[in-house]
C-alpha cells in the first residue's frame, strides 16, 4: 500500500483514483476545483480530499494529475498552492493529462530541480476504459522512475509501458490519435457508402471485420453510427485539442500530417452542425447531414 493523491476527478480521474483505493488498495487523496466532485469521490470509495494540489501533494508518495489541457496542468502543478510545492523529495508525480510533449519536459525539468521525480503518462481507452481498469498508459521517464510507478498505474491499466524519456508518453498518444482520426473517417465513409450503395450495414460489417478492414472502431462504434447515435466516448471538442496538439509538434518536427489535418478541419464542420459533444464517430454525421 502507498500513500497516493489524484488531482482531477473528471469522467477519466474519477474511476482512476477510484481503482487505486480499490483494486490497488492505497490510501488516497483526491483533489478537484470543484470540491462537489471531490465530496461525491469521498463518500464513494473512502480516502480524503485536500483544499488544493498543494496539500493534496504533501506527504504523498506518488501524485497522479488527469486533467484538461497545458495550461491546466501547469496550474494544478507550479501555479500558486500548486502540486509541486508540495511534492517532497525523491517522491514521483505522474500526469495522465493529454498534453504537449513540451509541456512535459518542461515539467520535468522542474521537477528535477526540485528533487522529484515526473514521469509523463497520457491515456488512451476513454471513459469505458478508465472505469473498467483497463487503459493503455504510455509513459515518458527514466526507467528507474517508471518501476516504481509502473505497480501503482496497474490499478487502472491493461497496458503501460515505458516509450522513452519525458515528452515520449505524450509523442506516442500523439501517433494513437492520428491513427484514430484516419480509422473514425475511413469507417464513416465505408458506412455511408455502404448506405448510399443499398446494403445492409451491419451485415457488410459482419463480414469485412473477420478481415484486413477489422479495428477497434469498427467493432465498437460501427452499429452506433449505423443508428445515428453520437453519444459515446470522446467527445469531439477533446479529439479537436488533441490533434492541435499533434499538429503543433508536427509543425516543430516537420512531420507531414495531411490526413489528420483534413480530419480536424472534419471535426470542425461536425462542431458547426451542434456536434461539439458527440463522440469522434459523428464524422458519418457531417457526410449525412
Amino acid at each position: 500500500m502507498a500513500k497516493v493523491a489524484f488531482i482531477g476527478l473528471g469522467v477519466m480521474g474519477f474511476p482512476m483514483a477510484g481503482h487505486l483505493a480499490t483494486k490497488g488498495g492505497h490510501e488516497v487523496t483526491v483533489y478537484n476545483r470543484n470540491a462537489a466532485k471531490s465530496k461525491a469521490w469521498v463518500e464513494k470509495f473512502g480516502g480524503k480530499s485536500a483544499p488544493t494540489p498543494k496539500a493534496a501533494a504533501e506527504g504523498q508518495d506518488f501524485v497522479m494529475a488527469c486533467v484538461g489541457n497545458d495550461d491546466d496542468l501547469r496550474s494544478v502543478t507550479t501555479g500558486p498552492d500548486g502540486a509541486f510545492s508540495g511534492m517532497g523529495k525523491g517522491k514521483i508525480f505522474v500526469d495522465h493529462t493529454t498534453a504537449s510533449a513540451e509541456v512535459a519536459r518542461e515539467l520535468d525539468a522542474a521537477a528535477t530541480k526540485a528533487g522529484f521525480h515526473f514521469i509523463d503518462a497520457p491515456v488512451s481507452g476513454g471513459q469505458a476504459g478508465a472505469e473498467n481498469g483497463a487503459l493503455t498508459v504510455m509513459c515518458g521517464g527514466e526507467a528507474s522512475v517508471y518501476a516504481k510507478v509502473d505497480p501503482i498505474i496497474a490499478a487502472y491499466a491493461k497496458m503501460q509501458k515505458l516509450l522513452g524519456p519525458a515528452g515520449s508518453g505524450q509523442l506516442t498518444k500523439m501517433v494513437n490519435q492520428i491513427c484514430i482520426a484516419g480509422l473514425v473517417e475511413a469507417l464513416s465513409e465505408g458506412i455511408h457508402f455502404a448506405k448510399k450503395a443499398g446494403l445492409d450495414v451491419n451485415s457488410v460489417v459482419e463480414v469485412i471485420s473477420k478481415g484486413a478492414a477489422q479495428s477497434w472502431q469498427m467493432e465498437n462504434r460501427h452499429k452506433t453510427m449505423n443508428d445515428g447515435k453520437f453519444d459515446f466516448g470522446f467527445a469531439v471538442e477533446w479529439m479537436r485539442k488533441d490533434l492541435s496538439i499533434c499538429l503543433a509538434e508536427a509543425r516543430r518536427n516537420g512531420a507531414s500530417l495531411p490526413v489528420t489535418a483534413l480530419v480536424d478541419n472534419f471535426y470542425s464542420e461536425v462542431e458547426k452542425i451542434g456536434g461539439k459533444r458527440w463522440d469522434t464517430s459523428a464524422l458519418l454525421a457531417r457526410l449525412e447531414k
